[in-house]
């Protein structure tokens, strides 16, 4: 299951809000408008919406697929979805199911003969639940991705990069990290004056502990402003 080395790359947030998604469809539009074949999975999603056929429905999973130009079947982007706005585990015991952790990983599987590079989004932050005692890092260590971590252009920036960073390398130091992303997710009203100097504190930040902190994303924009080698990135991948 995991012993073709598919280039790829794992998107996560510092917490909620941090536009994790938004980042993650920058990643897979920019990767196309490469040439390249991208395949996308997004392994649960909470708090979905039914469609007019009560079907259940992602519209992060839908973002990602439009992204990477519509690639396979949608339906194979998020194979897991929950009503709930809960931890996916939680959201499935609402309904009666149970997340199925095993499929979370061989969901995967679908994406490596149709991709060239395959852009990951977990659910939520990197320690965020997928399971009474499973993780998002538990499922990131096996695909062997490289990490991209999310952080919202707010007040608290610093901390919660930090401490994604830092716990990630105490867990598993072994997980690669290709970098970090300041995220302004909303206008800038010039009233949260952190906005001007996260990234830079980051930076400097984040150098110390090795690790990279990529262009930052400007409210509004469709690709990130300063080129980034997603590619070469996707290629930093965790030992397996």
């Amino acid at each position: 299951m995991t012993t073709h080395h598919l280039p790829g790359l794992f998107v996560t947030g510092t917490d909620t809000g941090v536009g994790k998604t938004y980042v993650a469809a920058m990643i897979a539009r920019a990767l196309k408008a490469e040439g390249r074949r991208v395949g996308v999975y997004k392994p649960a999603a909470s708090g979905c919406d039914r469609d007019a056929h009560g079907n259940l429905t992602s519209d992060d999973a839908r973002q990602l697929w439009e992204a990477a130009g519509r690639p396979g079947d949608l339906e194979h982007v998020c194979p897991q979805r929950f009503a709930a706005p809960l931890a996916p585990h939680l959201a499935a015991r609402a309904e009666g199911r149970e997340l199925d952790f095993d499929q979370l990983r061989w969901g995967l599987d679908y994406w490596r003969p149709r991709s060239d590079v395959v852009v990951v989004e977990g659910a939520g932050g990197l320690f965020s639940p997928l399971g009474d005692e499973k993780l998002n890092i538990d499922l990131a260590l096996p695909f062997g991705f490289a990490l991209v971590v999310v952080t919202a252009n707010r007040l608290g920036a610093i901390h919660a990069t930090l401490a994604t960073v830092i716990a990630c390398k105490t867990t598993y130091p072994e997980i690669a990290i290709a970098g970090a992303v300041v995220n302004d997710v909303t206008v800038d009203d010039q009233s949260d004056l952190s906005r001007l100097s996260n990234a830079a504190e980051l930076r400097r930040r984040l150098k110390s502990r090795g690790v990279k902190l990529l262009p930052e994303v400007r409210h509004g924009d469709l690709l990130i402003a300063n080129e980034v080698d997603w590619f070469a990135l996707a290629y930093k991948q965790t030992p397996r």
